[in-house]
């Protein structure tokens, strides 16, 4: 059986792929079935090295984003992706795989048109509370599609209700379960104090990493602050922080890191009692199934469509809170930090909330689903 996935360009669209792919190594064993044939087909992978782990195999074809808006950039992108179309159909036609599992984004589309030209089975899953749409055209012609918000079900075609799934949001097994065991040791914190952990992504966020700066001389008095500031903001962070706490007694409660290894984001969610964050999907999904309170900062609507809904789909649960950037300051946010750790019924309503929007099994779901259709053309 040959399996081909599609996605990417983000974490957000990439990793969900790589959860799918562990999964499917399960769930063959489990049915004393022959190893499949794993393939990711699109541009550039956002980590080369997690395919490699799967044993996935990277074919290339290129995509150009899907932009709103006309411009000298959108023709080259198109240029892009409609050479990546006739490269995905070169790829599949000589493949002919028995099923495609799509993740979404720019990345997937060369692969999804090539696929509806050749009648290759697909399976669609769409991360976010507003769905992309990438996702939205292919629902058209997916066999299964399977979503993570409980509010996006609606958004897709009524014609194709009967075939959605609310799942949740597959996680790596890697992360999925976060470890509290020598958490204070190795990130040397204070354990005599509640720990919040920051997280900027991977490229940072600028409006976060600048509230925090400002509000650390406060913040350190009662709790330690791990901060994941993204690789290009971490010697301008650093630099400043270290100004801004100098002559401080608790500048060792405050760890600054510009993109923390699984080992340390594990070892971080697990000895942390508040999570601050920006609101992509995976990231919320994440934090939901550590069972952590939250203060979502969601990118604005101007950069980002999804966010927004995202961070108040997840709030909505009781699991967090949402600041928007707009509102943003230091003093604000010292204050919900405040309300949320000197309130301990709050904490734990909104741990209870985290655990029941988590969908821990979202991976293994879409797994079987992939791997029961691919048999169906098998056989």
């Amino acid at each position: 059986m040959k399996i081909v996935l599609t996605g990417g360009g983000t974490g957000g669209h990439f990793y969900p792929l790589i959860a799918v792919a562990e999964r499917i190594h399960d769930y063959v064993v489990e049915r004393r079935l022959i190893e499949p044939e794993l393939l990711y087909l699109g541009p550039e992978p956002f980590d080369i090295d997690a395919l490699a782990e799967q044993d996935i195999t990277h074919l290339h074809a290129p995509a150009g984003k899907l932009r709103r808006h006309a411009s000298m950039v959108s023709i080259l992108d198109f240029l892009k992706t409609s050479v990546g179309i006739v490269r995905a159909l070169s790829q599949l036609f000589s493949l002919y795989p028995d099923v495609i599992f799509s993740s979404g984004g720019y990345a997937a589309f060369p692969t999804l048109v090539a696929a509806r030209i050749l009648n290759i089975s697909v399976v669609v899953y769409d991360a976010d509370a507003e769905p992309g749409i990438v996702s939205l055209w292919s629902s058209k012609f997916a066999r299964w599609i399977a979503v993570a918000h409980p509010d996006a079900a609606q958004k897709f075609p009524k014609k194709v209700q009967e075939r959605i799934a609310n799942v949740g949001h597959p996680i790596r097994k890697e992360i999925e379960a976060p470890t509290d065991e020598g958490g204070h040791q190795f990130l040397k914190l204070d354990p005599s104090v509640p720990t919040i952990f920051v997280l900027g992504g991977s490229q940072g966020a600028q409006a976060i990493n600048d509230a925090l700066v400002d509000t650390l001389p406060v913040l350190v008095e009662k709790y330690n602050i791990v901060h994941q500031t993204g690789r290009k903001n971490l010697e301008e962070i650093t630099g400043m922080s270290k100004l801004i706490l100098q002559g401080s007694r608790y500048d060792n409660r405050y760890r600054v890191f510009g993109l923390l290894n699984v080992l340390a984001l594990r070892m971080a969610a697990g000895v942390s009692d508040l999570i601050i964050s920006r609101a992509g999907s995976g990231t919320i999904f994440e934090i939901a199934s550590w069972g952590i309170p939250a203060i979502l900062i969601p990118i604005p609507q101007d950069v980002s469509h999804d966010q927004i809904k995202n961070a108040f789909s997840y709030a909505r649960s009781g699991a967090a809170i949402v600041i928007e950037q707009q509102n943003l300051t230091p003093h604000v946010l010292v204050a919900e930090i405040n309300r949320i750790m000197d309130d301990k019924a709050q904490q734990e309503a909104m741990k209870e909330g985290a655990r029941s929007f988590a969908r821990r099994d979202a991976a293994k779901k879409i797994a079987k689903a992939v791997v029961d259709i691919g048999l169906e053309h098998t056989s």
